[in-house]
């Protein structure tokens, strides 16, 4: 593989994912792409301040749409103007037609890798962007609940004073309103959380509350969040170039729900590999489901 990364989007996310990239050496070339092409080359100049101080060098190429015909993945990270909405699908009427708008011009440079979406509401975007480009489902996925599920091991980790690193388990279903901790897959050293001793009771929905509200949190006191997302995207697009066939809890096509909907999956250097189905409660089932029908009823809505 050629390493090489094109990012549609220069705000907040895609700005912090090209820089995560740069300083962890993930890549060989990053492609900036923004409406703003002066906003993409500002944060191309800036990361190129950084290649003597970083470990290994990264070529940044802003505003060359051309420059996408022969990368190896394109993150879609295009933001709403107004970002301080609680619920994510009130962003998709502005994406949707944005997305809609980029992608074909994408597809004409001839590019014919793997699509990594970031953009909100993520599962209906990344439902749409599998339409429009007509790209296998397996080369087509979203960042899906990744962030929430690292929000929930840090939640649970600072509960228990145990490193996040060391809580396994996932946040399934939508990236929004939706979502929900399956606690059935939540373990500590192969041990079942419900089965963890503490001091006292485990009180599994306030730490459910607290995933949930974390995001919201951060973006009413900084206005927006992109550590967290762009870390993720940053494993997930290592994942991808190194042929890691690594799990992650992503946006991906669900064969029985029809729709994207985040679950653990497998991915490599062409993308999902194999879609993971962890044993889930009656209702943990009824949870997924439901939030695979909100997603349905947004997608069939455009």
């Amino acid at each position: 593989m050629k390493r090489k990364v094109g990012i549609i989007g220069t705000g907040h996310v895609g700005s912090d994912v090209a820089f995560s990239l740069v300083t962890q050496g993930i890549c060989e070339k990053i492609v900036l792409i923004d409406k703003k092409e002066t906003k993409a080359l500002s944060e191309a100049l800036e990361l190129r301040d950084m290649s003597s101080m970083t470990h290994s060098y990264t070529e940044i190429i802003p505003n060359d749409f051309s420059a996408l015909s022969d990368a190896d993945i394109i993150v879609m990270a295009i933001g709403p103007e107004t970002l301080l909405r609680e619920d994510r699908m009130e962003e998709l009427i502005e994406t949707s037609k944005a997305v809609t708008e980029i992608v074909p011009k994408i597809l004409a440079t001839g590019f014919n890798g793997v699509f990594i979406n970031i953009t909100n509401p993520c599962d209906v975007i990344t439902s749409l962007i599998q339409k429009v480009s007509g790209f296998n489902h397996s080369r087509v996925f979203g960042t899906g609940t990744s962030l929430d599920t690292a929000r929930m091991r840090r939640v649970v980790g600072e509960t228990l004073h145990i490193h996040p690193k060391s809580i396994d388990g996932y946040v399934l279903g939508e990236h929004g309103e939706s979502q929900f901790v399956a606690w059935s897959t939540v373990k500590i050293g192969g041990m079942a959380i419900t089965d963890y001793k503490t001091d006292k009771p485990l009180d599994l929905p306030a730490l459910k509350d607290a995933v949930r509200g974390a995001g919201w949190n951060i973006l009413t006191g900084k206005g927006w969040t992109s550590f967290g997302i762009a870390t993720a995207t940053a494993q997930i697009i290592d994942a991808v170039l190194s042929d890691a066939k690594q799990v992650f809890p992503l946006a991906v096509f669900s064969e029985k729900m029809k729709i994207y909907i985040g679950q653990p999956a497998v991915i490599g250097n062409e993308g999902v590999i194999r879609i993971l189905e962890p044993k889930l409660t009656e209702v943990e089932q009824v949870n997924f489901k439901a939030s695979a029908d909100i997603v349905r009823s947004a997608f069939d809505k455009l």
